[in-house]
């Protein structure tokens, strides 16, 4: 197959959704020659923050001259950003080539009458065969959805095992309380590795610690009181933790939790033999990019993109509002899936808005309509407005807000990208 080809294959198995399980993927590994096995992991779960925490660690570790292979998701600007190597993403021809290979195994498997491998086990699998050509060093993977039965856990050399603030996200798969949740999330937890994770709620504290117990392995959480916030802006902070300073380009109050994170992550990683020292990892933080978290993508008025998609996330993007744009007009765009709470995001962010426009979501089979987003939100806010695209949305966002307002895009990570492109077109006709 081609590059175009791999992609329709892609598409064309989206009938077999998404299932939790390791079941298939073993068998899918075990024909292609376990290409996972011959990989060293820091394996992320949690409900938020897990792709900005995995980014600062991957390129803190390329500069300190490591190769580095990273496995996240969603994509949002490129498909092929979900797999990548020291940043660069996979190749149209490697993506094609493994996807191939891939596409041989899971066929072969339908054809004996097993379940037919999920896109997101056919893409974990390219991951693995990718990141085994190019031999590297170290491989920072996020789980898909939940932990225990993420198909991301196939692997078995886990280094490090990063959980990040666990919250009420996919119950209907995961479970109903945030303790079962948890117990889920904590299922990456495997013997011999080291387990870093963030300041949880107690009832998932809990359930980590004695998972922890269980494994018989180390656990280890940043101290946050050692954090000395020094500047905070929408376009970049700069923060001591243990008395040296770093600086993101990252905006958001939690990501200096996220960053922190990662460092006590490089610390105890160090310990296992991949030291990165403090320039490299004030590099590292410092060129970090991770799009669609609370990024600026104008300015006069200023917009911001935010995948603030659960409630958790959306008080975190509350505590950001409210300490960026305190007294400002905002002007909302919002796209959120039918199974999302989506109910408590606005109970939590609607008292910010000046007024809100509505767009769908894809795909069509998770989809809020814009009309029924607009309904929703209509029992919060006097004044919201679905939108038939989302080039009208951002262009009536633009009529509304003067130079000094916000608009802010949050919701569905989906959406996003392509209103960045949106708006960069608009910076384009302007200029």
């Amino acid at each position: 197959m081609n590059y175009q080809e791999s992609r329709a294959y892609i598409e064309q198995v989206n009938c077999y959704g998404r299932v939790l399980g390791l079941e298939n993927i073993i068998e899918l590994m075990r024909r292609l020659g376990n290409p996972q096995d011959d990989l060293k992991f820091i394996h992320a779960a949690g409900t938020n923050g897990k792709g900005s925490t995995l980014a600062y660690i991957s390129t803190a570790l390329k500069e300190a001259g490591y190769k580095v292979g990273r496995y996240t998701s969603p994509a949002i600007y490129s498909y092929r950003e979900i797999m990548a190597v020291n940043g660069e993403n996979i190749s149209r021809e490697a993506f094609a080539r493994h996807l191939t290979r891939v596409a041989a195994a899971a066929e072969e498997m339908a054809g004996e009458g097993r379940a037919h491998p999920t896109p997101f086990e056919i893409e974990t699998a390219v991951a693995f065969l990718y990141f085994q050509e190019e031999k590297c060093d170290l491989v920072v993977l996020e789980t898909g959805m939940g932990g225990a039965t993420d198909a991301t856990n196939v692997v078995k050399n886990t280094l490090l095992a990063v959980l990040t603030p666990v919250g009420m996200d996919h119950m209907g798969f995961l479970g109903d309380t945030l303790g079962e949740i948890a117990r889920v999330k904590a299922g990456i937890i495997k013997p011999g590795c080291t387990v870093v994770s963030a300041v949880q709620k107690p009832e998932a504290a809990g359930v980590i610690e004695e998972e922890c117990e269980k494994q018989k392995v180390a656990l280890v959480c940043p101290d946050m009181s050692e954090v000395k916030v020094q500047e905070s802006s929408c376009l970049g902070q700069r923060f001591r933790w243990r008395g040296t300073e770093y600086e993101i380009s990252l905006a958001g109050v939690c990501q200096i939790e996220n960053a922190v994170l990662a460092l006590t992550a490089l610390d105890e990683l160090a310990k296992r033999g991949y030291p990165v020292g403090t320039k490299a990892a004030q590099r590292g933080l410092k060129n970090t990019r991770w799009g669609g978290r609370f990024t600026v993508i104008d300015q006069k008025p200023l917009f911001v993109v935010d995948g603030a998609h659960n409630p958790d996330a959306a008080r975190r993007l509350e505590e950001s509002v409210r300490r960026y744009f305190q007294g400002k007009n905002i002007y909302f765009i919002m796209g959120m899936y039918r199974d999302k709470d989506y109910d408590q995001v606005l109970r939590i962010m609607t008292p910010y808005a000046k007024e809100i426009f509505t767009v769908s979501t894809t795909p069509e089979t998770r989809t809020l309509t814009a009309g029924e987003l607009a309904e929703a939100a209509g029992r919060y806010h006097s004044c919201v407005h679905p939108a038939d695209s989302l080039e009208e949305a951002a262009q009536k966002a633009y009529e509304k807000a003067g130079d000094e307002d916000v608009i802010l895009a949050f919701g569905s990570l989906s959406f996003l990208g392509e209103m960045t492109k949106i708006v960069k077109k608009h910076r384009e006709l302007i200029e």
